[in-house]
C-alpha cells in the first residue's frame, strides 16, 4: 500500500481518507471489506427471516393456532421467502464472490471497485426499504412469487413495496454481475487459463451470466406490476389481461434463480472436498461443464412450476422432459464429489461436515424435485407442503449448508482466527437434526393434502403431530444458529491463530497472510497449474504418494514464490469514495415517494441518486498522489 500522502481537495468534496472507524467502512471500495459487509448484513437478515419462520411455526404448531392473525401470517410468510432468497442466500453468495473470487484469481481487487460499493449500498437500501413496511403494518403479503391478479388487487402498500424493493435489489445484483464478469474475464493472474480457475470461480462466472440475463425479465414484470398498481394499467389485473403472463415472466426468472442460489454452494463444496480428502477434485472438467450445463438448461424448465395452470399436454410433456434432463448434470456433480471422497485421506473438520451435509440433503431435495417432473404427480403436489419440503431441502439443506461450509472454511483467511472445532461440530449436528425434524415432516403433510399458505388448519385432519414435530425442529435450528454466534464471539479474541494456510489448501488465497493485506498480493502471482499452490507444496514419488517439496526447491524450480506475501512495494490501490453511498441512498427514497404517492419525495431521491452518479463520473478512480 502506498505511503505517499493523498492530495486533499480544498472543496467540500474532499476524498475520504479514513482507514479506521465507521467512515472507513462507509466509503471503502476494498472488495474484502465489501464482502464482509455483505456477509454481516446477510446474517442480520438471516436472523430476521429466522424469527419470521419461528413465528410461522408457532402459529402452525397446533390446530386453529391463534398466535398470528391471517393478515400477519400473510405478511410473515411473504417476507420470510423474500428475505431468505433475496436478502440472505443471494448476498451470502455475493459475500464470497466479493471477498474470495478476486484473491482466487490472483487479482488485487474487482474491475470496478466503486461499482462494487454501490452494489452493496443498493442491496442494503433495498433491504431497509422492504423492512420499513413493517412499521406501517403493510409489509408485502401476496407471496414471494407475487402471483397476479392477487398482487395487483391486494389493498394497502405491501405489493407496491414488493415491486419497488425487488427492483432496487435487482439493480444491485445486476451491476454486481457485470462487475464480477468483467473481473473474471480480464483480471486473472498470468497463467490462469479458464481451465485453471478454481471451481468456485467457475460457478461464480456461471451465476453472473444467469443474473445478467434473468434479472431483466423479472424487472420488466415488476415494472408492469408497479404500473398496474399505481397507474391503473392492465398488464395482469383485469379480464382483458393475462395473469398467466406474470407466471411466465416470474418463473423465467425464478427457475434460473434456483441455480443462482445453489451454484455458489456447489462451488464452495467443490473447493472443500479436495482439501479435506487430500485429493484433487475428481473430474474437474466434468464438474465445470456440468455447472455450465445446469446454467443453460435452467432456462428450459420454468414451466414445470405451472403444470397445473393448463398449458396443455405438449407444453407439459416438453417441460417434464427438460426437468428430467437437468437432473443429469446435477447427478454428475454428485458422483464427482463422491469420487473425490473415495479413497481419500478424509479429515472430518467442520467445513467438511457441512459439505457432506450439503451433499446428503441436496440429494434428498433433488430426488423429490425429480418427482415434480412427473406431471400427474405434480398435479397432486402443487400448493401442498410437499413442495415446501422440496425447496427447503434444496435451498436450506443445499445452499445454507454449503454456505456455512464456506464460512467455516474461509473464516480463518478472513479473520486470522480459527473457529472452535467442538462448537462447530455441535452447530453442524444441531442444524442437521433440526433441519430434518423441521422439513422431513413436510413431505408427509403434503402427501396427506395439507395446503401451503394457510394460517390455520382444522383439528382431526391428521396434521397435528407432524406440525408439532416441525415446530420443535425449527427451534432446534434456531439453537444451532445461536451456537454459531457463540462460536464467533468465543473465538473473536481467544481463538487459535490461523496462519496463512491452516487447512493445507490448494488455491491462491492460502498463499497470502490471514487476514490478507489491502493489496492482496505484493506481486501478482504466476500460475502454472490447476491447484497451483498444491503443486508448489507437493510432488508424487514413484508409488504415487505425496511428498512435500523440500524448502528452497520451489525457488530452484523458478516458479514458486511470485507474489506470496512480502512488502507492499508502494502498491497504489483505488481510492475511497462517498459517491457509491450517495448514489444508492436515493433509491429507497424514490421507493418511499412512489409508495406513499409523495412524488416530490421521489424526485428528491432521484436527484440524490443522479447527483451521486454525476459526481462519481467526474471523480477519478484513484486520487492523484503527491
Amino acid at each position: 500500500m502506498t505511503t505517499a500522502s493523498v492530495a486533499q481537495r480544498s472543496s467540500a468534496f474532499a476524498r475520504p481518507t479514513a482507514k479506521t472507524g465507521v467512515w472507513s467502512w462507509m466509503t471503502t471500495v476494498d472488495h474484502k471489506r465489501i464482502g464482509i459487509m455483505y456477509g454481516v448484513t446477510a446474517m442480520v437478515f438471516f436472523v430476521l427471516g429466522g424469527v419470521e419462520a419461528l413465528l410461522i411455526r408457532l402459529q402452525l404448531a397446533t390446530p386453529e393456532g391463534q398466535v398470528l392473525s391471517a393478515d400477519q401470517y400473510n405478511q410473515l410468510f411473504t417476507m420470510h421467502g423474500i428475505t431468505m432468497i433475496f436478502l440472505v442466500v443471494m448476498p451470502l453468495g455475493a459475500a464470497f464472490f466479493n471477498y474470495m473470487m478476486p484473491i482466487m484469481l490472483g487479482a488485487r481487487d474487482v474491475a470496478f471497485p466503486r461499482l462494487n460499493a454501490f452494489s452493496y449500498w443498493a442491496f442494503l437500501g433495498g433491504g431497509i426499504f422492504m423492512y420499513s413496511s413493517f412499521f406501517i403494518n403493510q409489509a408485502p403479503d401476496g407471496g414471494w412469487f407475487g402471483y397476479a391478479p392477487l398482487s395487483v388487487k391486494l389493498p394497502g402498500h405491501g405489493m407496491t413495496v414488493y415491486a419497488l424493493g425487488l427492483i432496487i435489489l435487482g439493480i444491485s445484483s445486476t451491476v454486481a454481475a457485470v462487475n464480477f464478469l468483467t473481473t473474471i474475464v480480464n483480471m486473472r493472474a498470468p497463467g490462469m487459463s479458464l481451465m485453471r480457475m478454481p471451481v468456485f470461480v467457475w460457478m461464480t462466472f456461471v451465476v453472473q451470466f444467469l443474473l445478467v440475463f434473468a434479472l431483466p425479465v423479472l424487472t420488466v414484470a415488476l415494472f408492469q406490476l408497479l404500473f398496474d398498481r399505481t397507474l391503473g394499467t392492465q398488464f395482469f389485473g383485469d379480464s382483458t389481461s393475462n395473469p398467466i403472463l406474470w407466471q411466465h415472466l416470474f418463473w423465467l426468472f425464478g427457475h434460473p434463480e434456483v441455480y443462482i442460489l445453489i451454484l455458489p454452494a456447489m462451488g464452495i463444496v467443490s473447493e472443500i472436498l479436495p482439501v479435506f480428502s487430500k485429493k484433487p477434485l475428481f473430474g474437474y472438467p466434468v464438474v465445470v461443464f456440468s455447472g455450465i450445463a445446469i446454467g443453460f438448461m435452467g432456462w428450459g424448465v420454468w414451466a414445470h412450476h405451472m403444470f397445473a395452470v393448463g398449458l396443455g399436454p405438449v407444453a407439459n410433456t416438453a417441460f417434464a422432459l427438460s426437468t428430467m434432463f437437468i437432473a443429469v448434470p446435477t447427478g454428475v456433480k454428485i458422483f464427482n464429489w463422491i469420487g473425490t471422497l473415495w479413497g481419500g485421506s478424509i479429515r472430518f473438520k467442520t467445513p467438511m461436515l457441512f459439505s457432506l451435509g450439503f451433499i446428503a440433503m441436496f440429494i434428498i431435495g433433488g430426488l423429490s424435485g425429480v418427482t415434480h417432473a412427473i406431471v400427474p404427480h405434480d398435479y397432486q403436489q402443487t400448493d401442498t407442503y410437499y413442495i415446501v419440503a422440496h425447496f427447503h431441502y434444496v435451498l436450506f439443506g443445499g445452499a445454507i449448508f454449503g454456505l456455512f461450509a464456506g464460512i467455516y472454511y474461509w473464516w480463518p483467511k478472513i479473520t486470522g482466527k480459527l473457529l472452535d472445532e467442538r462448537v462447530g461440530r455441535l452447530h453442524f449436528w444441531l442444524m442437521l437434526i433440526g433441519f430434518n425434524l423441521t422439513f422431513a415432516p413436510f413431505h408427509i403433510l403434503g402427501l396427506q393434502g395439507m395446503a401451503r399458505r394457510t394460517y390455520q388448519y382444522p383439528k382431526n385432519y391428521g396434521f397435528d403431530f407432524w406440525n408439532l414435530v416441525s415446530t420443535v425442529g425449527a427451534f432446534v435450528i434456531a439453537l444451532s444458529i445461536l451456537t454459531f454466534f457463540w462460536n464467533v464471539i468465543k473465538t473473536r479474541k481467544r481463538g487459535e491463530t490461523a496462519g496463512a494456510d491452516p487447512w493445507d489448501g490448494r488455491t491462491l488465497e492460502w498463499t497470502i497472510p490471514s487476514p490478507p493485506p489491502e493489496y492482496n498480493f505484493a506481486e501478482i502471482p504466476v500460475v502454472h497449474a490447476l491447484d497451483d499452490f498444491w503443486h508448489r507444496k507437493y510432488v508424487e514419488d514413484k508409488e504415487g504418494r505425496l511428498v512435500p517439496v523440500p524448502a528452497g526447491a520451489q525457488e530452484a524450480a523458478g516458479h514458486a514464490t511470485e507474489g506470496y506475501g512480502g512488502d507492499d512495494h508502494g502498491i497504489h490501490m483505488p481510492s475511497q469514495s462517498y459517491m457509491p453511498l450517495i448514489a444508492a441512498i436515493g433509491l429507497p427514497i424514490v421507493g418511499w415517494g412512489i409508495t406513499f404517492e409523495q412524488y416530490w419525495l421521489a424526485i428528491v431521491g432521484g436527484v440524490v441518486t443522479f447527483a451521486g452518479l454525476y459526481a462519481w463520473a467526474l471523480e477519478p478512480s484513484t486520487e492523484e498522489l503527491h
